[in-house]
C-alpha cells in the first residue's frame, strides 16, 4: 500500500533495523520501544486486519516472533517476553498494517499493561456469551 509506513519499510523506502526476512514476513526493531529489543513482525503482504492474514502467514509471524523473543531475552539477559497483536484502532492498533509486537521483559522493568478485570453477572451470563461466540466461530474450510 502506497502510504503505509510498514510497506515502505519492507520495500526499503524507509530504513529499519531489520532482524529477519523471508518470503512471508519481515521483522525489525520498533523505533519507539517499550523496552530495548522491542520488535515487530509483520506480513510482507499488506493486511489491515489479522482476520485477512492467511493462516500460514499468521503461523509464520508467531513462530518468528517467538524465536526472536527468545533471542532478544537471551541477548538482553531478561526473564521473558510478551507477544501482543492489536486488532483495530480501539484495541490500540496505531499502524493499519497487521503487526505482532515482541517485547522483551524483565522482572523489574517497570512496565505494566494496566489491564482491568471485570466479573460476569454469573455462570449463566458467561455461558450465554460463550455459546454465542461458539456459534459465530463456525469457520468454513
Amino acid at each position: 500500500m502506497k502510504n503505509c509506513v510498514f510497506c515502505k519499510i519492507i520495500s526499503g523506502e524507509i530504513s529499519s533495523s531489520k532482524l529477519y526476512e523471508d518470503e512471508l514476513v519481515f521483522a525489525f526493531l520498533d523505533i519507539s520501544p517499550i523496552n530495548y529489543g522491542h520488535l515487530l513482525v509483520i506480513p510482507k503482504e499488506h493486511h489491515t486486519s489479522v482476520a485477512t492474514v492467511p493462516e500460514n502467514v499468521a503461523g509464520r509471524m508467531m513462530t518468528v516472533g517467538t524465536k526472536l523473543g527468545v533471542a532478544a531475552k537471551r541477548v538482553l539477559d531478561l526473564e521473558g517476553f510478551n507477544l501482543h497483536l492489536a486488532e483495530g484502532a480501539c484495541a490500540g492498533q496505531a499502524v493499519m498494517h497487521v503487526h505482532l509486537h515482541v517485547i522483551p521483559r524483565g522482572v523489574e522493568d517497570g512496565f505494566h499493561w494496566g489491564w482491568r478485570q471485570l466479573k460476569y453477572e454469573g455462570d449463566a451470563h458467561r455461558n450465554e456469551i460463550a455459546g454465542k461466540i461458539r456459534e459465530r466461530f463456525k469457520v468454513k474450510p
